[in-house]
């Protein structure tokens, strides 16, 4: 297993804790469908300074009830399995299929500025702190701007979002913003 620093990595999901005795761990996956995070390999593994990556290998995976559990490679007793726990899981984003025209990756979409045009003004919202499903649509939460609040935006292009322009770092918005 190697180290590596990186600034193109995505986050997938996350090692949450040990299953069993033979190593393996369950994943909490932030992919769509969940076991869509097997695909991609190797996986990096934030180390436990929050700022370094160790490369590991996944070597068996599956669902398991509402979750997965995977084996990592070379680790096969429950005490080693647990240094693995509570750490994100990154691709490089290279890795992750491209979309149509139009469409987004929530990490593209968060730390971009909100900027709404509403009845012929502009107001600044600040900027997508995440982005979160809610099962009819995804809403971004947007916070800070001209008057510091926080917001919950449905991310529903064509209704509510008017544009988003990855090159200049802005998402325009048709919302209220007494709301």
């Amino acid at each position: 297993m190697t180290e590596t620093t990186a600034n193109s990595l995505v986050t997938v999901g996350r090692i949450t804790s040990v299953y069993g005795v033979r190593g393996w761990v369950k994943v909490h996956s932030y992919t769509e469908p969940m076991d869509n995070i097997l695909q991609f390999s190797p996986w990096q593994l934030q180390g436990p300074d929050g700022q370094t990556w160790q490369t590991i290998e996944i070597d068996e995976g599956k669902r398991h009830g509402k979750g997965l559990i995977v084996h990592i490679k070379g680790v096969d007793d429950r005490d080693l399995a647990a240094q693995y726990c509570q750490r994100d899981i990154a691709v490089s984003g290279s890795e992750l299929p491209s979309l149509d025209e139009g469409e987004y990756y929530w990490h593209q979409l968060q730390g971009l500025q909100v900027v709404s045009q509403y009845e012929g003004r502009e107001y600044r919202f600040g900027q997508v702190q995440r982005m979160m499903e809610t099962g009819a649509n995804d809403v971004m939460v947007v916070r800070g701007g001209d008057d510091g609040r926080e917001r919950l935006i449905p991310y529903l292009p064509g209704e509510y979002i008017t544009d988003v322009d990855l090159d200049t770092g802005v998402i325009t918005v048709c919302w209220d913003p007494e709301f």
